[in-house]
């Protein structure tokens, strides 16, 4: 059985990175590894891969700090296990129980975050893929965690092959090459070629989630229902992939016909100030399936994410042809408006009565804020090319995790710019400047995960100023009227 694990398991891997693409010639590799077995024999396959695919490697390791001397013998392994395949190491660490505990996350979610914003580091350096142990095992519990949390076909889809990263060349991703492989059969390969790897205890720690469900409810469902069960799951996860790209596709094409730009037009004669419209007589001649999706497209292309609940409203908006004016109240002050022949999106402004505005913005992108009168920019900036600006309004992006949106301040905000000596409320900065009125209520600010990173007319935080090497990232405030 060993002998036929050395043999197979390579190839099986192999075909699977043909597959997807996920590795081409001269393609440099860095592999996550933690020390478990997973990550262990995700190297060593691809350190006996690596002439075929032609692909240079690296080995990778985070150390999370979160079991003490334990997390530092892990990083001691990995980096020995390097040394003897003769493979350059790259090595970070963070205190994840603390940036947990600051952005009010699991240790789990913060785990990740701090790992992959190291990897998005890397991915703007010397690599251009990550390669990364998800097995079909990662798989079949992160498609039963997102069942049960109450996800659809897009989370059904579970962890993709391949993830791109924001902002950065097509080339430079993070694979997952062990997807359709079993965690016992890695186990089996490193007991055939006599390679050892380290166990972390707190995998067996059932407070977590993930834990719960790889070590009870599937052995359960395997037990009891179907002893492929793990299959069958990753096999859904397949399936709801493909049925994504096809219908994402057909959305977006749809949407071109669908989808009504603002301003004055015959569906909307005054110009109500919507961000855009659907036409109701197409929505309602599709099938619920792609209505359903049509409609979750178009808030998307807002920066507005709607819940099941708010789809299936917005669609019972839409059917009520003929009637007089309504509206529909959305998440974060966005209003669905029934008028004339368009269903209208509105999204928040501020008016007499204080409602405030928020809109998400891409990395890189731009979007219009009405409210401010002007258009705010991302734009990445290349570490040399950086040099010419001023730092005070410079980020570094790889400290910044997931997306970026601006909005009015909030009572409680608060700032540390640069050249100060402690962070003072939002409030209290814009007394200094004597500002006052609806000028004041609707100043604007860029939050990432919760923390103000820039404000306008003050000077970034310090500690989010791009370190040498890193991109940067510039948040540009246009005039629309000098755009």
């Amino acid at each position: 059985m060993y002998y036929g694990v050395v043999q197979a398991l390579p190839q099986a891997v192999l075909a699977y990175i043909r597959k997807h693409g996920l590795l081409r010639p001269g393609d440099r590799v860095g592999v996550a590894v933690s020390g478990g077995a997973d990550s262990v024999a995700l190297m060593r396959l691809l350190l006996d891969l690596r002439s075929q695919i032609g692909i240079v490697l690296a080995v990778v390791h985070f150390n999370h700090r979160l079991r003490g001397s334990e997390s530092d013998q892990d990083e001691r392994f990995v980096a020995e296990l390097a040394k003897r395949c003769q493979l350059e190491f790259h090595a970070a660490e963070a205190n994840v129980a603390a940036w947990a505990s600051e952005r009010g996350l699991s240790l789990e979610a913060a785990g990740r975050e701090l790992r992959y914003q190291y990897f998005y580091r890397l991915l703007a350096g010397k690599l251009n893929r990550i390669a990364t142990a998800h097995t079909l095992d990662d798989q079949a519990e992160t498609v039963l965690l997102k069942l049960a949390r109450g996800a659809g076909s897009r989370g059904l889809a579970g962890i993709y092959p391949e993830l791109p990263v924001p902002g950065r060349a097509r080339s430079a991703a993070i694979v997952r090459p062990l997807l359709p492989i079993e965690g016992h059969a890695l186990r089996e390969y490193l007991s055939a070629i006599g390679q050892i790897w380290r166990e972390d205890p707190s995998n067996q720690d059932l407070r977590h989630a993930r834990n719960r469900v790889r070590r009870a409810i599937l052995p359960c469902l395997a037990r009891d229902l179907n002893p492929a069960v793990r299959e069958r799951l990753a096999e859904t996860a397949e399936i709801a992939r493909g049925e994504e790209q096809y219908w994402e596709q057909k959305t977006q094409s749809l949407l071109a016909s669908a989808w009504v730009a603002p301003g004055p037009h015959p569906g909307n004669p005054a110009g109500t100030g919507a961000r855009g419209s659907l036409r109701c007589d197409l929505l309602r001649s599709l099938p619920l399936a792609l209505g359903r999706r049509l409609v979750r497209r178009a808030a998307e292309s807002l920066g507005l994410d709607l819940e099941f609940r708010h789809v299936e409203e917005i669609l019972g908006l839409a059917q009520k042809h003929g009637e007089s004016e309504k509206t529909l109240g959305l998440p974060g002050g966005w209003t669905a408006r029934l008028s004339a022949a368009e269903l209208q999106f509105a999204e928040p402004h501020l008016s007499p009565t204080g409602l405030d505005y928020e809109y998400r913005l891409a990395v890189p992108g731009s979007i219009e804020v009405p409210q401010t009168g002007s258009r705010f920019e991302a734009v990445l900036v290349s570490p040399r090319a950086g040099e010419g600006y001023n730092p005070d309004g410079l980020l570094d992006r790889a400290r910044l995790s997931g997306e970026l949106r601006v909005r009015n301040w909030r009572p409680g905000d608060r700032f540390w710019p640069a050249h100060r000596k402690a962070p003072k409320k939002i409030k209290e900065l814009l007394e200094e400047r004597h500002l006052r009125g609806t000028e004041r209520k609707g100043w604007p600010v860029v939050v990432n995960g919760g923390e103000l990173v820039w404000v306008r007319g003050f000077a970034v935080p310090r500690r989010l100023w791009p370190r040498d090497g890193s991109q940067a990232l510039w948040i540009r405030e246009v005039r629309l009227e000098a755009a």
